[in-house]
C-alpha cells in the first residue's frame, strides 16, 4: 500500500515506519521537525518537512495514498497544562486538517496514535475501551477531542478509522530510540543516569498504596507497539471507528523499573525520594483483551528486554 505517516520523524512514527516498510508498503513521511528528527526516518521513506496545516491537502492530492497513520501530535502533559490553547491548535486543529484534506481526497482509512491519557485518573484497572474518558491534562482532552472527530468523520463520510490507545512506550528498535526534549519518559531517564547524562533519578512519592509505594504502570516496547498498528491498518473497516487499548497487562513499579535498569546496565544508578507529583493515579494498567481477541495482537517483549534494547542503543550512540 502507498501510505502516508505524519509525525513519522518522531519516536514512535519512526520505529512503525520501519516496520511498515519491512512489511514492502510504500511510506511517505509529513512531519515539521519541531520535535523529530529528519534523520530518524528510515531509508526507504520520503520525508516532506511542513505541518499538517499547510501540506496535508497538497501531499495527499500529489498521489493515489491507501491510507494514513497520524502520529504528529504535541504530547508533553505539563506543557499542555501551560499552553492549552497551543495544544489544541496543534493536536485537535492540525488533525482537522488532515481530516478534511483526506475526505477530499478520497482517502478514508486512518489509523490514530491515541494515548491512555484520554481515560484520566481511572475508577478501576486493568482498565477496558468502555471504560469513562476523563482526561485531567489538556493533552489528553486533545486526544480524547480527536477521537471523537474520528467516530464522527466515519459516520458522516465513510472513514475506516481505528484509535489505539497506548500506555508506556520504551525500548528501541532498528537504531530509532527516544530522543526527546525534555524526556519525560521514566525508562529513558533512569537510564540517563546510567549513561552518566544525569546525576540521579528523582521518584516523586513512595507512599501510594501500591507493593512497594510507588505507582505502578504498564510498559510496552515500541517493537510491538509497531506490530499493533500493521494490524490496525488492516482492521480499518468503511463507517466504523474502532478503540483499542495497547498495554500488556499488567504493571511495574517505579523501583521495578530502577532494578531492571540496575540489572541490565550493571550501575548502581543513584535516586533520591520527592514529594508525590499531583495528579499522579497509583496504577494505570491497560486491559488489551479487545486487541487480542479481535486482531490476534499479542505483545512479547517484557520489561527486560525494554531496557536492554534502549541501552543498546545508548551505547551505541
Amino acid at each position: 500500500m502507498k501510505l502516508l505517516v505524519t509525525g513519522g520523524a518522531g519516536y514512535v512514527g519512526s520505529v512503525v515506519t520501519a516496520h511498515l516498510l519491512e512489511a514492502g508498503h510504500s511510506v511517505v513521511v509529513l512531519d515539521d521537525c519541531s520535535t523529530g528528527h529528519a534523520d530518524a526516518v528510515p531509508h526507504g521513506a520520503r520525508l516532506i518537512v511542513d505541518t499538517l496545516r499547510d501540506a496535508a491537502e497538497t501531499v495527499l492530492a500529489s498521489d493515489s495514498f491507501d491510507a494514513v497513520l497520524h502520529f504528529a501530535a504535541k504530547s508533553v502533559t505539563g506543557e499542555s497544562v501551560r499552553r492549552p490553547g497551543f495544544y489544541w491548535e496543534q493536536n485537535l486543529g492540525h488533525s482537522l486538517a488532515l481530516f478534511d484534506a483526506m475526505r477530499r481526497a478520497d482517502v478514508r482509512r486512518i489509523v490514530f496514535s491515541s494515548t491512555a491519557a484520554t481515560y484520566g485518573d481511572p475508577e478501576r484497572t486493568p482498565i477496558t475501551e468502555t471504560d469513562p474518558t476523563r482526561p485531567v491534562s489538556p493533552y489528553g482532552a486533545t486526544k480524547l477531542a480527536i477521537d471523537t472527530a474520528l467516530a464522527s468523520y466515519a459516520d458522516l463520510h465513510g472513514f475506516g478509522a481505528v484509535s489505539l490507545r497506548y500506555f508506556n512506550v520504551a525500548g528501541a528498535y532498528a537504531g530509532l530510540g527516544e530522543r526527546h526534549d525534555p524526556e519525560t519518559h521514566l525508562i529513558a531517564n533512569v537510564l540517563a543516569v546510567a549513561a552518566g547524562h544525569a546525576p540521579e533519578v528523582k521518584i516523586f512519592g513512595t507512599d501510594y498504596p501500591t507493593a512497594d509505594g510507588t505507582c505502578v504502570r504498564d510498559y510496552i516496547h515500541v517493537a510491538d507497539l509497531a506490530q499493533a498498528h500493521l494490524l490496525a491498518l488492516g482492521a480499518c473497516a468503511a463507517g466504523r471507528h474502532e478503540v483499542f487499548n495497547l498495554g500488556r497487562g499488567s504493571g511495574h513499579s517505579v523501583w521495578d523499573v530502577v532494578k531492571a535498569c540496575r540489572d541490565v546496565t550493571g550501575h548502581s544508578i543513584p535516586v533520591s525520594l520527592t514529594e508525590p507529583r499531583a495528579g499522579d493515579p497509583s496504577v494505570l494498567v491497560a486491559s488489551s483483551r479487545k486487541i487480542t481477541d479481535e486482531l490476534g495482537w499479542k505483545p512479547t517483549r517484557d520489561l527486560h528486554d525494554m531496557v536492554a534494547d534502549a541501552w543498546a542503543l545508548i551505547q551505541r550512540a
